[in-house]
């Protein structure tokens, strides 16, 4: 049993393992034509997310614009608001750029975070089965059956809302869709020969779980990561569209609260069309990119196209 002891050597070669066949994957994946413009799109939306609020003209909350000393209040665009203005006179293009951030960090961490959650809860309950396979399903179950925009807002309401704190209420609320598809596979590919081998040589279930077990269904899990991605930017900008947002930063759901609640939605389009533009053009893509990866990690898909 000491010969098949854990050891840096062998997760390196895993390691190796795991990059290279990621590295052959995303080359598959930028074969479609519609996943490279998705891939685009996400590149030039992670761009924004880290530089955005420093390339944007004015300050998104702070600066207010003025001409001939009164307050520019919706402004079409014009030379010095390229995206014109708020009923506030603050800068669209400005709050457009900076509103990125808090997207990118509530879309990515949320999406990622879901993602994890989800796949170690599917893979500790489809690997060990019985009682624990029991008390994490009936877990998953009662996050089914909670409801998760009413929850959110009772949550947020006792609360400041935060990004961080958003992202955490979407993590807890979104981790079950990846846990029960995870689950599945991790039980179908736990009764192979391989796996049943490594248990007869003395591995451990942490070696076996990790090692043997968790590559095979590592695809579906970043399959349901990236539209994890999706769900919780479309779920952040629901929240901050209700007014439970980050008050103290700017969002393109919160961007599309204030147009709302300033009565301009119908007529402002300045306002509304680059934060609308830019969810749906972000969930898009990912959606996009997920459905290219989907066709390699489910073989049914391959053999309808053929």
């Amino acid at each position: 049993m000491s010969g098949y002891s854990f050891d840096t050597d062998t997760a390196k070669d895993r390691l190796r393992s795991e990059l290279s066949r990621a590295k052959r994957t995303l080359a598959y994946v930028l074969e479609d034509n519609a996943a490279k413009v998705g891939f685009a799109t996400i590149l030039a939306f992670g761009f924004l997310g880290i530089f955005g609020p420093y390339i944007a003209p004015y300050h998104p909350i702070e600066d207010t614009l003025r001409q001939g000393g009164s307050m520019m209040r919706l402004q079409e665009p014009g030379e010095k608001a390229v995206l014109g203005t708020t009923s506030f006179g603050k800068d669209v293009l400005s709050q457009f750029l900076a509103g990125a951030r808090p997207t990118l960090i509530v879309g990515l961490f949320g999406g990622v975070g879901t993602g994890v959650l989800g796949f170690l809860v599917g893979l500790t309950s489809g690997y060990f089965g019985g009682r624990v396979d029991e008390l994490l399903m009936r877990l998953t179950d009662l996050t089914f059956a909670l409801p998760f925009l009413p929850m959110a807002l009772v949550i947020l309401s006792f609360v400041t809302p935060s990004v961080w704190l958003i992202t955490a209420v979407l993590v807890v609320f979104l981790w079950k869709m990846p846990a029960r598809v995870i689950r599945s596979e991790v039980m179908t590919v736990k009764e192979r020969t391989f796996v049943k081998s490594a248990r007869a040589r003395g591995a451990g279930h942490m070696r076996t779980m990790f090692l043997h077990v968790a590559p095979n269904v590592l695809g579906i899990g970043f399959l349901y990561t990236a539209y994890a991605v999706g769900w919780s930017i479309v779920a952040g900008a629901s929240l901050a569209f209700l007014g439970f947002g980050d008050p103290t930063t700017t969002s393109w759901g919160r961007m599309l609260q204030q147009v709302f609640r300033s009565g301009a939605i119908r007529v402002a389009w300045w306002w509304v069309l680059p934060p609308a533009i830019g969810i749906g053009a972000v969930t898009t893509s990912v959606f996009l990119v997920g459905r290219a990866f989907e066709e390699i990690v489910n073989p049914d898909l391959q053999t309808e196209q053929e």
